[in-house]
């Protein structure tokens, strides 16, 4: 269906956040569509400003006891004073991440005498194509990000010969101004060669490399510093590489341009399209019964608001922007891979808000939290690239020891390219919390619940347990009012919010054992322990592990408001009631430690804790909306999800389906990916015998319509396809096991055609309960198919 496949708009992108945007993983460039002069904005995920640098605090140790004999204090403004003093990295800040180049290319069809113009972005191929007509002329022009080539290939086509000129420039988002950031251009026969440094002191260097060939009777000539082409036909291929992953990162670059213009259009076309329909069409959903609005271009139905059809392809979106932003590379390169960042990979300016970094205290993992349930793990081999890195002796080892005298590896609140594992900036609400490493391993678990591979789990083991040896010995005994002693955080935040003071209405920042660190902590145990028993290794850190479960506070509720605590020992109250984090409500989402049924009274404690922070102006961002989503997803309130996702799409929407902050974050996106994948299947659910529970249609909202959704994934290694009508699911429902199935690493399926290890082929019991109640069992060992009526 093409209202849930395709976006497509009757004018050129004006600004940016108009263009749309295609990616291998690697290379990302976002297409204007314009007529008179086409613009595509180009990214490389590492173009970088600046080099590795040693940030970390070398007085902190020493003033770790002080620091937390402050916090027990409540002497507040004492506290962020030594933390500013002592705590913070030097310099403050990290990298950033920067825009690789533009490409210009002047046809000089202006657009007031053009006809029949469209430009769509076809979900399906991960094609983009603009067409329209001049002078009686049709023009079709197609662009595509082949990952098999790793290139950016673009396809002119016209009736008679056109003439159109070609250039590449590195300048400011601020398209009237001049500045060109490029270390030299070239021109030589049918090429463009840029150099580029970033800037700084051990940049990262970069080539970009633009070709062009045309049918038999077209010339390419290069003049003035640019390449003008005469052609009823032509392929341009934009490459490039950096010394991030390269040593002749100009040779390399070169090669792909040189390769992919041998193989020309068609071959360039035919395995691109095969290679991103095998990664796209695992799961998929389809939503109805269309509206007259769905014919609408994408701009005009984001403004008419929800239909279940535009629900369908912001969700499909939503897998093609992660499966473009977000993928592994061959070979040796794979140590250095990136995951999506704040913006994918995407990021038109050479100031990007917040650096565009990677930023731990939600926004990376929530990138992350549809990705698995979407049938996309081999987007997550990037994450767990980064999460090594941050591992290493020279990074996240030399921090936590350096800091705190602590074993194992931690990393604070953001990252970078160099995975900086450092604090990051001068702001109290944020920068002293080391539990951004910690909350990012729990997808190494997350990831065997879904997937069932022993490999990955047993490759990423280390870091997990450094992880949690780190949190081990960040846990200090504190007293709580009530003369129990238990394990805390103690310098203690939740993420970017301030509090007043229960006793003295001071505003603070730091506390003793937020609900966030405790939910982060405890479930990383959990994760060890399942993991040491899953790979029947002797878990050397077993007694200290329980010890400390054993210590850890129980989640408190307030006596005054009803709502979830959210500040550890102390009862205060909210400097911002309405804050954009919820940080206290992630035992809900993305863990499990809060359940309607299992913690019904913590369930109605996060409920009020929500009321009272959307009543207060909350969930104003893309991003915070999406996991307001997510945790009423949870909560089973289709009303509440309903009102979020008309609340998403109203005020934190692009016209493009990109996610606002403002400015433009795709964390919105992928979380509410997520939450509407929560709405059709939930699967964190165990029975008393330890059988998963597949639950169907948990909180699918009335007037999201009827629809199929096939090959959502469970965790428990299960795949299920099924259809809805009127909130019941119809016909049969199927189940199978991707164990043994079609769900790829790098090294292939996991069939053990290729010496990949398996879990035992016992058999695995689990029940599917439907809408209505029903419950039916269900059980197979190794690949496995069964219908459910």
């Amino acid at each position: 269906m093409a209202e849930s496949s395709k976006l497509w708009y009757d004018k050129p992108a004006s600004v940016w956040n108009d263009a749309l945007p295609i990616g291998n993983g690697r290379l990302g460039c976002m297409i204007h569509g314009r007529t008179a002069t086409e613009l595509l904005c180009l990214n490389e995920d590492s173009v970088w400003y600046g080099g590795p640098h040693d940030r970390v605090p070398q007085d902190a140790l020493k003033h770790l006891s002080r620091l937390r004999e402050l916090v027990r204090e409540g002497q507040h403004a004492e506290a962020e004073k030594l933390v500013n003093r002592a705590f913070c990295g030097s310099p403050s800040g990290q990298r950033h991440f920067e825009p690789l180049g533009n490409v210009k290319i002047e046809f000089g069809h202006e657009i007031d005498k053009v006809k029949e113009y469209r430009r769509e972005l076809d979900l399906e191929t991960a094609i983009h194509r603009t067409e329209y007509t001049h002078d009686e002329t049709d023009v079709k022009i197609e662009i595509l990000a082949s990952e098999i080539d790793q290139v950016i290939a673009m396809r002119i086509r016209t009736v008679i010969k056109t003439e159109f000129m070609i250039r590449t420039t590195r300048e400011s988002e601020v398209e009237y101004e001049s500045h060109e950031y490029l270390d030299s251009l070239q021109t030589k026969s049918n090429q463009i060669v840029m150099l580029v440094t970033p800037g700084g002191h051990q940049s990262v260097r970069a080539c970009c490399v633009l070709g062009v060939t045309t049918d038999q009777e077209g010339t390419v000539e290069a003049e003035g510093g640019s390449l003008v082409v005469v052609a009823k036909e032509a392929l341009v291929v934009i490459g490039a590489r950096t010394s991030f992953r390269h040593h002749n990162f100009e040779t390399s670059a070169a090669r792909d341009v040189s390769a992919a213009l041998e193989r020309g259009a068609e071959t360039i076309w035919d395995n691109h399209i095969q290679h991103h329909q095998s990664f796209y069409h695992r799961s998929q959903l389809t939503l109805g019964p269309t509206s007259p609005d769905d014919s609408l271009p994408t701009d005009q139905r984001i403004e008419k608001g929800t239909t279940p059809a535009l629900i369908a392809l912001y969700i499909n979106y939503s897998r093609y922007l992660l499966l473009s932003s977000s993928r592994p590379s061959n070979g040796s390169d794979q140590t250095l891979d990136l995951p999506a960042n704040l913006q994918g990979i995407w990021n038109p300016s050479f100031h990007p808000a917040w650096g565009s970094k990677f930023t731990l205290n939600i926004n990376l993992q929530m990138n992350y939290w549809g990705c698995l349930p979407l049938a996309l793990d081999i987007c997550m081999e990037s994450l767990f690239s980064l999460l090594h890195r941050l591992a290493l002796p020279e990074n996240g080892v030399k921090v936590a020891k350096a800091m705190y005298g602590a074993r194992g590896w931690c990393c604070h609140n953001n990252t970078d390219l160099w995975a900086d594992c450092s604090p990051c900036e001068r702001w109290m609400p944020a920068t002293l919390w080391p539990l951004g490493g910690a909350w990012l391993s729990s997808f190494i678990w997350e990831h065997y619940l879904f997937t069932s591979c022993l490999p990955t789990l047993r490759k990423n083991f280390p870091v997990l347990e450094g992880a949690v040896e780190f949190c081990l010995d960040w846990l200090v005994p504190e007293t709580f009012p009530d003369g129990k002693e238990y394990m805390v955080t103690n310098p203690s935040l939740s993420p970017e919010n301030t509090f007043l003071d229960e006793h003295t209405r001071e505003k603070g920042t730091f506390c003793r054992g937020s609900t966030a660190d405790l939910t982060i902590i405890s479930s990383l145990f959990e994760d060890y322990l399942n993991a040491c028993k899953t790979l029947q290794l002797k878990p050397h850190l077993l007694r200290e592990v329980g010890k400390a479960m054993l210590a850890l506070p129980p989640p408190s509720i307030c006596k005054k408001t009803g709502r979830l605590q959210e500040w550890g020992i102390a009862n205060h109250a909210d400097a911002e009631p309405g804050h954009r984090h919820v940080s206290h409500l992630l035992g809900i989402y993305p863990f499990n430690c809060i359940d309607m049924d299992a913690s019904p009274q913590l369930a109605r404690a996060a409920l009020r804790s929500l009321e009272i922070r959307l009543a207060n102006g909350g969930g104003h961002t893309g991003w915070s909306r999406s996991h307001l989503l997510c945790i009423f997803s949870r909560l089973r309130m289709p009303d509440k999800v309903a009102e979020s996702f008309d609340a998403l799409l109203d005020t934190s929407t692009l016209p493009n389906l990109f996610s606002f902050h403002p400015p433009f974050q795709i964390d919105g996106n992928f979380g509410a990916a997520a939450a509407v994948v929560e709405c059709l299947v939930q699967s964190f659910e165990l029975t008393g015998n330890g059988q998963r529970v597949l639950r169907l249609l948990p909180c699918w909202p009335q007037e999201w319509g009827n629809g199929e959704m096939k090959g959502v994934r469970c965790r428990g290694g299960w795949s299920v396809t099924f259809k809805w009508r009127d909130g019941v699911v119809v016909g049969c429902v199927e189940v199978r096991s991707v164990i043994g199935g079609d769900h790829e690493s790098q090294n292939g399926g996991h069939d053990g055609s290729n010496g990949v290890e398996l879990p035992s082929e016992e058999t695995r019991k689990g029940i599917v309960l439907f809408p209505d109640g029903r419950i039916v069992e269900f059980e197979g060992s190794g690949p496995h198919f069964c219908q459910l009526e």
